[in-house]
């Protein structure tokens, strides 16, 4: 039985939530989701127990002193509540934490008996894959869900996903079989360029999800650590002549690929953005509510802008814009945070940028 005693009756709410590990390249997901959690000034009101779901040979807990004091941070999710204002005020319900070592069912229906408890609307799970795609171009995001209703009226993809899948997938499972409404948005990294942070893949999850909810989101400084992640790994980038090829080589295959779809719905999209950021549309107004005091989440800024050395691409692997089997996380191992390579979880065979499941 879960008792949420002090949580107000809550606003037409919406479900958000991101895990770090196999289903975060670049930590681009759970990023995007600590944005909202700082920006909207939430506070955590629940925690999951680590010991039911984390293995801490794994996801190791971190000690740190407070006022002299020694105090241990146990890996986790953890949930907050804020309240979206402006004409049409709405609450959203952050989950943010790491992908569960263990008893993936229960750690869904637990999540699934907060949603309950607190009358959410629709679970929005985001994710972040490795992909060729390059980071000149903009981010590709995909929207899928199991639900063929929710794909119609949302215009969503309908999942047709085969093969290993993480939390994401389970949890977007979960919902459809427990009748919540669930979309998962799924952010394409360039896999030469996978480390964290990538705040252009973040701001595009953050654009898409605005898209999605009708809430304009406070971007802060993200657009500004975008450009400067983006001349950082040009700079690199152009360091490396074999490098500057390949990536030159995903920029025509990518052009190629979309230029059918350089205008109509994706222009009128952006336009729409632009209109509602300039009349400033509903969610101008930040503000936050729980019941219990938490460790904040805040985005922090990369001192560097992002400009790690881009990863040497694999040559021989398969021609640029076609499949080219890479494994989670580009030679990572599941769970270092990198994500996988091909899809949501591994890629379709049928196109480098779609996310299923």
């Amino acid at each position: 039985m879960i008792e949420l005693e002090g949580v107000p009756e809550l606003i037409d709410p919406v479900m958000v939530a991101a895990f770090e590990g196999w289903n975060d390249a670049g930590d681009a997901a759970s990023t995007a989701v600590a944005h909202l959690d700082r920006e909207w000034k939430g506070e955590v009101f629940a925690a999951l127990d680590a010991e039911d779901y984390y293995d801490f040979q794994v996801n190791r807990p971190t000690v740190y002193l407070d006022g002299g004091v020694r105090k241990i941070t146990w890996p986790t999710t953890r949930l907050s509540v804020v309240r979206v204002g402006g004409e049409k005020p709405r609450d959203l319900v952050l989950v943010r934490g790491i992908e569960p070592s263990m008893r993936w069912r229960s750690f869904c229906n637990e999540l699934l008996g907060f949603a309950h408890e607190l009358g959410v609307e629709m679970v929005v799970i985001l994710g972040a894959l490795l992909g060729d795609t390059p980071h000149t171009r903009p981010v590709p995001v995909s929207g899928v869900t199991s639900d063929t209703d929710l794909a119609r009226t949302m215009d969503l993809e309908e999942t047709r996903y085969e093969g290993p899948t993480g939390i994401v997938g389970i949890l977007q499972e979960a919902c459809t079989h427990a009748g919540v409404p669930a979309v998962s948005l799924w952010a394409a990294v360039p896999h030469y360029v996978s480390q964290p942070p990538n705040p252009k893949a973040t701001l595009a999850l953050l654009n898409r999800l605005e898209d999605l909810i009708g809430l304009r989101i406070p971007l802060g400084e993200l657009a500004e650590d975008a450009r400067a992640w983006q001349l950082g790994v040009d700079q690199l980038a152009a360091e490396d002549s074999e490098v500057a090829e390949y990536v030159q080589s995903l920029e025509e295959a990518r052009d190629t690929a979309e230029l059918p779809e350089a205008s109509g719905e994706a222009i009128a999209r952006e336009f729409e953005r632009y209109l509602r950021r300039r009349d400033g549309g509903p969610g101008q107004t930040p503000g936050g509510h729980a019941t219990e005091s938490g460790e904040g989440s805040s985005y922090l800024r990369d001192a560097s802008g992002g400009r790690g050395r881009p990863q040497r691409p694999q040559r021989g692997g398969g021609e640029p814009g076609k499949d080219t089997e890479q494994g989670p996380g580009s030679g990572q191992a599941p769970g270092s945070g990198q994500g996988p390579s091909r899809g949501p979880d591994q890629a379709p065979d049928d196109e480098d940028d779609s996310s299923e499941d």
